[in-house]
């Protein structure tokens, strides 16, 4: 009987003992496991680097740009969870401005478009940020926390975007839970940063470019050409959806006479003080203008009738006019004729409807000029 007992007792030990080492197996498994699916998940992000490249450089427009890098990013790093914020600086005022955001829940409300104290600390240190919780990071003062956006992040991570030491702005990741991002996932975030800066910079010279290709380089209204492109696509447009079209073609009088009097300079100062009256006081019309050649301009007034038309060009006839210009001291005053045609639908090219306002800026200047003619 004692025989047996002794062996029952050491059965039941070596029972636990294959249990125990059964759990520690299993407990390693799993780490093995995990540890294989954190390396393939890896793996996975570091084969999409090449993809990603090839697809940020499929447009070099800014806007494709940023909406692509933050696709990328919320889905591939953050699996669509939280939100995504990327912010570029604003070199006119010098301070961060949010231009696309994704987020887990089309609901939330992100108020800082100006950035937070996460943004603020990234821009000092102009270093890649990690928040594992916001409520235990010493850096971060939890009364201003408080104070902060009514939304709640709890954890992050964020990366300057840097070109050649320049600060371009800022790309995040956040998320309302805390540790929900890690040192792995703010690596390959600085990564894909480092490759939106790039691209960033390359889509801002290249917008950069196409405007001064399509802007005049003394008054910075549309060159003709462009114009003319986008005079034909709104003829167009409008002869689809009957929407009225009215263009006004006007003229600087006795133009000559400055050059004759003032000096060859005079006549750009007339110009270009004749391009920022017609800026300001269209600035609430729908409208394209451009400098159409020597001191001809061409202004397309879209869904303006003939009674609109004629309205706006009388009243900037009048804005011209009551306008003074100084030369060496001297006060001269600046008036122009303005023809106005109407778009309609039998015409056969934008051509004619070109020639129909260049005709009653004509009739305008032989009618005694400083007046407008339809």
């Amino acid at each position: 009987m004692l025989l047996f007992n002794k062996r029952s007792e050491q059965l039941r030990f070596n029972i636990r003992r294959c249990q125990e080492e059964s759990n520690i197996l299993a407990d390693e498994n799993l780490k093995l496991s995990q540890s294989n699916s954190s390396l393939e998940e890896k793996i996975n992000r570091y084969n999409n680097l090449k993809n990603i490249i090839e697809k940020i450089n499929q447009d070099l427009g800014l806007e494709y740009v940023i909406n692509t890098l933050a696709d990328i990013v919320f889905s591939l790093v953050s699996r669509n969870k939280g939100a995504c914020l990327l912010y570029l600086v604003d070199q006119s005022r010098q301070k961060l401005n949010l231009l696309t955001t994704r987020k887990e829940n089309d609901q939330l409300i992100i108020k800082d478009k100006e950035g937070d104290i996460f943004d603020a600390w990234v821009v000092k240190h102009t270093s890649p940020l990690l928040v594992e919780d916001s409520r235990k990071d010493f850096r971060f003062d939890p009364q201003k926390l408080k104070g902060a956006d009514k939304r709640q992040v709890r954890s992050l991570i964020s990366a300057p975007l840097i070109s050649e030491n320049k600060f371009l702005g800022i790309l995040r990741l956040d998320s309302q839970d805390p540790q929900a991002y890690n040192q792995d996932d703010l690596r390959f975030l600085v990564i894909i940063s480092d490759i939106a800066a790039v691209a960033i910079e390359n889509s801002e010279f290249f917008e950069k470019t196409r405007d001064l290709a399509i802007h005049d380089s003394l008054t910075g209204l549309f060159t003709k050409n462009y114009f003319l492109e986008r005079l034909s696509q709104e003829c167009l447009a409008s002869r689809r959806q009957k929407v009225a079209l009215s263009l006004l073609m006007l003229d600087v009088d006795l133009f000559k006479n400055y050059n004759d009097r003032f000096g060859h300079a005079s006549g750009d100062i007339v110009l270009k003080r004749i391009s920022t009256l017609i800026n300001e006081f269209l600035v609430d019309q729908n409208y394209l203008a451009c400098r159409f050649g020597g001191e001809e301009f061409c202004i397309l007034l879209l869904g303006a009738d003939k009674g609109q038309a004629l309205d706006i060009a009388e009243s900037l006839r009048g804005v011209i006019e009551a306008s003074k210009i100084n030369f060496r001291r001297q006060e001269a005053k600046v008036t122009a004729s303005i023809g106005v045609a109407v778009f309609s639908q039998d015409m056969d090219k934008e051509d004619d409807f070109i020639r129909k306002a260049d005709a009653a800026m004509y009739a305008a200047k032989e009618a005694g000029r400083n007046q407008v003619k339809c």
